[in-house]
């Protein structure tokens, strides 16, 4: 098991491509925040993650108040908490407002958008991962507000680029799955750049993905995102990770910010909020399900972590959503 792995398992990930361009320079774009578009690129989605492939020539991505990211052929640049941000290359004096295409994205169309003043060309495809909003307290927490990876560093990345290449430029060929498959290559490049940086990360980062790669803490990770509902020990889990209660707390507590029991029960509660959700099974099943072995223990967690109980949140939740499709959303 990997810990990585195990969490991902547990998620709903979409991908989708939504734009293809050949510009020359100079030329510009600017994008709102994706909490701004979410609504109509991705309708349910909880939380995008936008990204931008350069495939050809070089680019500039940057956030008002970071530096700026310089981009090659190959890489693919992630803004994995949807910040509004620019991608150009050369000056322009007036950047285009991407809202301006909006109408071609939501059409589908993937024809090549072709435009710029002259110079050097650059070609590039953007898109979206969509995940739950839990993914913010796991593999995106702790992720700067903007980083790059070079997906030509081996074969699978190569081939993972390569493959949308292609299907980008055949996307309005006659023969049927071609959008499908576009998706489902956009979900695997989304793995491929978290297992990228998490190999690359120096060694003093914490976060999430620094503890997935630490050989104990990973271990006790993937445990527990593996079988929440077992009725894990802090000496169970030592015992997986193969080193002492006391070590396993500290290197835990050094890269999450919390204990593993603690971040076992926080994980049982986001799992519990997501079954209300999405299902229909009774609170104490619900309880049942993710480690509990009494309804007014699970109660108690549950308002403690998210506010209010069980039945309250799943009601709430459900009259939002009701709200939210009346007002077309």
């Amino acid at each position: 098991m990997d810990a990585l792995s195990e969490a991902l398992r547990s998620f709903r990930i979409t991908g989708a491509v939504f734009f293809n361009a050949e510009l020359t320079a100079p030329w510009g774009f600017s994008s709102k925040a994706a909490s701004d578009v979410a609504h109509l690129l991705a309708p349910g989605t909880e939380h995008l993650v936008l990204f931008h492939l350069v495939t050809e020539g070089r680019a500039t991505a940057s956030i008002a108040g970071h530096g700026n990211v310089e981009l090659e052929a190959g890489d693919i640049v992630v803004f994995p908490h949807g910040d509004a941000h620019e991608l150009r290359h050369g000056h322009v004096a007036v950047l285009t407002d991407s809202a301006e295409l909006l109408p071609k994205i939501l059409s589908g169309s993937l024809e090549v958008e072709r435009g710029g003043g002259g110079g050097e060309p650059t070609k590039f495809v953007c898109g979206y991962f969509g995940c739950e909003r839990y993914a913010e307290r796991l593999f995106l927490a702790g992720l700067p507000p903007v980083f790059k990876v070079d997906v030509r560093g081996d074969a699978a990345g190569a081939w993972l680029e390569t493959s949308i290449r292609h299907l980008v430029s055949e996307v309005e060929s006659p023969r049927a799955g071609r959008r499908a498959l576009l998706s489902k290559l956009s979900e695997a490049l989304f793995i491929e750049v978290l297992c990228r940086y998490m190999d690359a990360l120096p060694p003093e980062r914490i976060g999430w993905l620094a503890a997935a790669r630490d050989p104990m803490v990973g271990k006790a990770l993937a445990c527990i995102h593996g079988a929440p509902a077992r009725a894990w020990t802090l000496a169970s889990l030592a015992r997986e990770a193969g080193t002492s209660r006391t070590v396993l707390v500290d290197r835990f507590t050094h890269l999450l910010g919390q204990s593993p029991l603690a971040y076992l029960g926080r994980w049982r509660l986001q799992i519990a909020a997501r079954l209300l959700e999405t299902t229909d099974r009774k609170v104490l099943q619900v309880a049942l399900d993710v480690g509990y072995e009494s309804e007014a223990a699970f109660n108690r967690a549950f308002k403690r972590e998210l506010g209010a109980p069980p039945a309250r949140y799943r009601r709430s939740v459900r009259e939002t959503m009701t709200g939210l499709v009346a007002r077309g959303h």
